[in-house]
């Protein structure tokens, strides 16, 4: 980024996220333009522009016109392989982002599109040199550190970020992960989700990506209290689905262990979302219970 480059500013400004656009914008001298934050927030825009930011639901929102926007993050929530699939040919460089409030920003990115059949990134003269940004793992399922962040893990499994020009102290997370070095790592998921079914530990997000080949609308995973396995798989999906033919289509998916095949399959018409349109698994499965209550 630099002086003069045009940027759109479609996140809530209440949160980290949409504060560090109104810090880039001063600190850069970027030309900025504001829209209420929406879940489609291209949906009046006809200007193009260098640089945005959204959350996973507003790329969804605007992928028909996501082409205005040349280089775009995406934070705040994971990205969908079906979201990913989408934007393999357009022309906007979109990168997944890693981040918290604890680091301010973000502290490592993945390249999610652009790929050449074995997952390395092109070569393009629109990215950033490897001097700002380092982006050239071959590893789409990868993040990379930014200059001057290394990243361990802990004893539990979870990263531990380095990162001296935004915290003084290593900022431990409950993120689980696979460490390749230290400059990149993959993210598995999160230790406070975790599921202990019968002894066996599995990995919600880990589990939701080997599901995504059979779904186009929104779920997730959890565990409920079981009193034979402890917490049982339960699946939760958005919107009207057939439960029984989604039982069926599981079943046929070979990279599903036995133990990763949900018990129970139900529906809500609408998950319970932060403002910035983030999922809360938590008040969703709430609804759940409350329900078969």
């Amino acid at each position: 980024l630099k002086e003069g480059d045009t940027t759109l500013h479609c996140l809530s400004s209440a949160t980290i996220a949409g504060k560090m656009m109104l810090v880039r914008a001063m600190v850069l001298g970027l030309e900025l333009d504001y829209v209420e934050p929406s879940s489609n927030p291209l949906t009046y825009i006809s200007k193009v522009y260098d640089f945005a930011a959204m959350v996973p639901l507003q790329l969804k929102g605007s992928i028909n016109n996501i082409d205005q926007i040349k280089t775009l993050l995406v934070g705040g929530a994971q990205i969908s392989d079906s979201l990913k699939k989408q934007v393999q040919d357009i022309s906007t460089q979109v990168f997944e982002t890693y981040g918290m409030t604890e680091t301010i920003t973000h502290i490592a990115i993945k390249k999610i599109n652009h790929k050449k059949n074995n997952g390395s990134i092109l070569s393009s003269q629109q990215l950033p040199s490897e001097t700002e940004v380092p982006v050239t793992s071959t590893d789409e399922t990868s993040f990379r550190t930014l200059v001057n962040v290394s990243v361990s893990k802990d004893d539990r499994g979870c990263l531990v970020i380095e990162a001296p020009f935004i915290a003084k102290a290593p900022v431990v997370t409950n993120d689980l992960v696979n460490i390749i070095s230290e400059s990149e790592f993959e993210w598995l998921g999160r230790l406070d989700t975790v599921i202990n079914s019968g002894g066996m530990k599995l990995i919600p997000e880990q589990i939701e990506v080997k599901l995504s080949p059979i779904l186009d609308s929104r779920y997730f995973v959890a565990g409920l209290s079981d009193s034979t396995l402890g917490q049982k798989l339960v699946m939760i999906v958005e919107g009207e689905t057939d439960a029984t033919k989604l039982k069926q289509q599981i079943k046929t998916l070979e990279t599903l262990s036995k133990f990763e095949v949900p018990k129970e399959i139900y529906c809500v018409n609408k998950f319970v979302e932060t403002k910035n349109g983030k999922v809360r698994r938590d008040k969703t499965l709430k609804q759940i219970l409350d329900s078969v209550d």
